[in-house]
């Protein structure tokens, strides 16, 4: 059994007043890249943020020091925010997508493992091509990660937009774009029928049979994930469906794919706060309440979700997943404190095997 815990961001350091958003990446050549907004102000969606990353060099257990990898005074005086990385084994790339001011939208890649990158090239004219048929006023990716298609070779990654114009981002649609040229340019999808108004932050898996699953957050009021799958990741969507077995508590959602049915078995990892309601840090009761971050696994393509285990039983939030090459899996979450109740005091690295995630009990489906 595999199970290890630190803290790889915490609440004012290295100059910023907090840290939000994980993401996690296992490169090409094997070392593991986290990154993070580094908030400045009240850490607001919209204060100044840059952002920041650290590098492992031996799957997850120690990790050099933070560096700033953007920084937001060379765009303007916005934010950027809602970085996405998408891992290219066969080119030996790391493509990292973000955005600035919900406004616009960048890539970059590296090819040696997060050394380095590539100057910021803006993609926004992926995003104009969707004002025909949604006039979006605020622009996103979706969180935490896209994915190569292993079939086609394809790069997708999931995109929301919104019509307002406000700091509320609502109401919200749901889509990706996609390169078909190993990331010289992106294109539009198709958007996802209009019928679960306000989804956004998607994750997205791809199955065996080669279709993609989105995986997203739901804002309607009714607390359980919402799924829709696409026989090629960016069209033919299926009308979006509740997934009973997955509460939803108003919040971002990591899906990860572990390991394909040719390398022994398919299983697909899904991280996110498995509770809708409780009590907040004064014991007063709150309809909605990020905590009980749990790792689920599926041995049926997302149909059912046979184990389950709890990594953080306090306030949690927003999540991404990583797996190393010798099978283990990194999640980096969002950690609060119990006295301050807040979700974000830390971003938390928990590292474990399988083993340890089926030695837990097995998930209980949500009716």
């Amino acid at each position: 059994m595999l199970w290890q815990r630190q803290d790889l961001f915490s609440r004012d350091s290295g100059g910023y007043t907090m840290y939000r958003i994980p993401g996690l990446c296992a490169s090409p050549g094997g070392l593991v890249l986290a990154h993070a907004e580094a908030r400045y102000g009240r850490g607001g969606d919209w204060d100044k943020i840059d952002i920041v990353m650290r590098r492992s060099f031996d799957q997850g257990e120690t990790w050099g020091e933070q560096r700033r990898l953007l920084d937001h005074r060379d765009f303007g005086a916005g934010p950027l925010h809602n970085v996405n990385t998408i891992v290219d084994r066969r080119q030996g790339i790391v493509h990292v997508l973000f955005c600035y001011g919900y406004a616009r939208a960048f890539t970059m890649q590296s090819r040696d493992d997060g050394a380095t990158f590539s100057p910021p090239r803006e993609i926004t004219a992926a995003f104009e091509a969707f004002r025909p048929e949604y006039n979006w006023g605020v622009l996103a990716i979706g969180l935490p990660n896209g994915i190569r298609l292993r079939h086609s070779g394809r790069l997708v990654i999931p995109v929301w937009l919104s019509t307002s114009r406000t700091t509320a981002h609502r109401p919200n649609r749901c889509a990706t774009i996609y390169s078909d040229d190993d990331g010289a340019t992106w294109q539009r999808g198709e958007m996802l029928p209009d019928i679960v108004p306000n989804l956004n932050e998607s994750s997205l898996v791809e199955l065996e049979d080669g279709s993609v699953l989105l995986n997203m957050r739901n804002g309607i009021g009714v607390q359980r994930r919402v799924i829709s799958v696409s026989p090629d990741g960016i069209s033919g969507w299926s009308v979006p469906q509740l997934d009973p077995q997955l509460l939803e508590p108003t919040c971002q959602g990591a899906l990860f794919r572990h390991s394909w049915a040719d390398e022994g078995a398919s299983r697909i990892l899904f991280c996110n706060p498995d509770n809708i309601g409780g009590t907040d840090a004064k014991g007063s009761s709150i309809f909605r309440v990020r905590r009980n971050l749990t790792i689920k696994l599926s041995l049926d393509e997302c149909q059912s979700w046979a184990y389950s285990r709890v990594i953080e039983k306090g306030y949690a939030g927003y999540s991404a997943l990583a797996v190393c090459a010798d099978k283990s899996v990194l999640c980096l979450f969002e950690r609060g404190e119990a006295s301050s109740g807040n979700t974000d005091d830390h971003l938390t690295l928990a590292r474990f095997d399988l083993d340890w995630l089926m030695e837990g009990e097995g998930a209980a489906s949500h009716a």
